[in-house]
């Protein structure tokens, strides 16, 4: 057994490195933590780098002995709800997070027996009543000391405030109120660290919360600025070339002029997935996810600019383009979902590429540079309510069979409001240039009705019934190549895949399932090669890292999140849950609820 000659390298850089990120610039934050993340030592990053990679270039476990893994250690939250994200592993320290009351827990790797610190926030639990979809958090963020500031962990909660504490102690360095939870606005999102930035989304748009992204100061939590999904220009920030190369994708005063009145006040587009960034460009990507309320007939208009990918400068948060995929979306596909980033061969030239598969079904890859569409297609072919994007225009061509509208009765929707792909992140391998999906096999009936907006209340306005696609299972697995759009392999799941991927140089996809597993897949062929039944089902991610020279796998066990949402609060309605409890109604019989990690290594290996 052997760690690739890049990881023996990074495990010495590790060790000698300590004393230069303690006495590195705050401006020079971004250069500490990309330096952390190429280190396969650590897992610094929930995307695992700035591109979203979540690939790491170790191959001491592989396709040939992956077979011979076995746990080693395992770790209770005390918490049942969802586990979505995954644990931070940075020189030789664990951070754990938990659900609500979103607890942390710091683990010495070499005495994992003993909590070094742990951290339990006191918090309102009011936020519990007005959280979309169980009371899941998606993670940590971590920042490399700077001059004016020890190393950080930073944690989002779900009344709305994002604390900073010190990695080293878990003392509270500060706080601040991001969102209102009067206002039915939350927090689920991973904090992400840029430069001397701590960038922060916002969750609520199912209660009409008007979406928007923050970034404050590392140092002492000051914000630094705020831009919002509609309104007027100057809110959402828009630069004064911004779409250029692109003009048909509509560039000035569209965030109020595609709505009516003042509904984009209570529009929804919140951002609760995941960032990327690129440090050559200064450019930060995420999505904006779905209007309010989701019965289409309440909003007339494109919505500007919900359901969009944004570009931005991340010093100013200033808006260099922003793609509208689904222009006034009918089926709540919220398009916050994974941003990964690749340079690739395009029409002969190396292009710096964004590919992103959204909850409507379709994966885009886009030139990151200034938003051109490169690529669009489906993620699978029984996506129905588009037949296909224009890709000069960039517009779905839709099927108005499958619309939403008062008077039409939509049966059959492919995929359900859940999207074909959620939450989960996704991985990318440079050398196979191809992304590795977890997929959700979901399709749904919907039923629109009229209500009033009140604040701090649901503002959702329809009722869904959801069911297995028609493959008959509820979930796969893919590899893709994102700039042809050819899938080289595909196998199916039970149930919805939820969590994402991760991808290694040994050859191997790991995966958690809803049902309880971690997985292995051989990344050339999609042949199954391991599995573990773990305590509860998986809605998080795996993560790799290393550790005294031994390669580890690890991954939270907790089932909820959406897909749970029925068996964490016990419902029976097959409509409830926004439709989730009729799509999953034969989860209980395969996991019940449970919230941890557990750490994998090759059979030898003990702790």
């Amino acid at each position: 057994m052997r760690l690739s000659k890049f990881t023996r390298t990074a495990l010495a850089t590790v060790v000698c490195g300590g004393t230069l990120l303690t006495a590195a610039m705050p401006t020079q934050a971004n250069k500490d933590l990309d330096k952390l993340s190429k280190e396969d030592a650590n897992w610094a990053m929930q995307t695992k780098d700035y591109n979203a990679s979540h690939f790491s270039t170790m191959n001491q476990i592989n396709a040939r002995n992956v077979h011979h893994l076995q746990p080693v250690w395992s770790f209770s939250t005390g918490v049942l709800n969802g586990h979505e994200g995954g644990p931070l592993v940075v020189d030789g320290i664990m951070y754990v997070h938990s659900p609500f009351p979103n607890n942390i827990f710091a683990i010495d790797l070499d005495d994992h027996d003993k909590i070094l610190w742990e951290y339990k926030p006191k918090q309102n639990p009011a936020a519990r009543a007005v959280a979309c979809c169980d009371v899941v958090n998606r993670g940590l963020a971590y920042a490399p000391a700077g001059k004016d500031y020890p190393a950080t962990i930073f944690q989002n909660q779900l009344d709305g405030h994002i604390t900073a504490l010190d990695a080293k102690t878990g003392k509270l360095l500060w706080k601040m109120e991001n969102s209102d939870i009067a206002m039915g606005s939350t927090l689920t999102i991973a904090p992400f660290v840029a430069k001397d930035l701590v960038i922060v989304g916002s969750s609520g748009a199912e209660l009409g919360v008007r979406g928007y992204a923050t970034a404050y100061s590392i140092k002492d939590g000051k914000q630094v600025w705020r831009v919002y999904a509609a309104g007027p220009d100057e809110d959402i920030k828009l630069a004064k070339d911004f779409n250029s190369a692109n003009p048909h994708y509509g560039q000035f005063g569209l965030g109020l002029k595609t709505w009516e009145g003042d509904a984009w006040k209570i529009g929804g587009g919140t951002n609760w997935g995941w960032y990327a960034f690129d440090p050559d460009l200064d450019m930060l990507y995420y999505g904006s996810g779905n209007p309010a309320p989701w019965n289409e007939t309440m909003r007339p208009g494109d919505n500007k600019w919900t359901m969009t990918i944004w570009g931005r400068d991340i010093n100013t948060g200033e808006a260099k383009f922003g793609y509208q995929k689904t222009p006034h979306d009918e089926w709540d596909y919220a398009g916050v979902n994974y941003m990964g980033l690749s340079e690739q061969m395009v029409d002969g030239k190396m292009t710096k590429l964004l590919t992103h598969p959204d909850r409507n079904g379709l994966v885009y890859t886009l030139n990151r540079e200034n938003g051109s569409l490169v690529n669009a297609f489906k993620i699978d072919d029984t996506v129905n309510w588009v037949k296909k994007v224009d890709l000069k225009t960039g517009l779905p061509i839709r099927d108005p069979e499958f619309s939403t509208h008062m008077d039409h009765e939509a049966k059959g929707i492919c995929p359900s409001a859940m999207g074909y792909h959620n939450q989960g992140i996704e991985s990318y391998d440079p050398n196979k240039k191809l992304f590795f999906m977890g997929i959700n096999h979901i399709c749904m009936d919907w039923e629109p009705f009229m209500l009033p907006y009140r604040a701090g209340q649901f503002f959702v306005g329809a009722t869904l019934n959801m069911y297995p696609g028609p493959k008959g299972t509820l979930g796969q697995v893919k590899a893709m190549d994102s700039v042809t759009g050819e899938f080289k392999w595909e196998i199916q799941e039970k149930f919805a895949v939820w969590g994402g991927t991760t991808a290694t140089a040994g050859d191997l996809v790991f995966y958690g399932t809803l049902d309880g597993y971690i997985k292995a897949l051989d990344s050339k062929s999609g042949k199954e090669l391991w599995k573990f039944k773990l305590p509860s089902g998986v809605i998080g991610h795996p993560i790799t890292y290393a550790h005294k020279g031994i390669q580890y796998v690890a991954i939270y066990y907790g089932v909820g999140g959406w897909p749970g949402v029925g068996l964490v609060f016990d419902l029976q309605d097959p409509t409830a849950g926004l439709g989730a409890v009729g799509a999953f109604k034969e989860l209980a019989h395969y996991t019940q609820q449970g919230g941890g990690v557990m750490v994998f290594a090759l059979g030898n290996i003990r702790s």
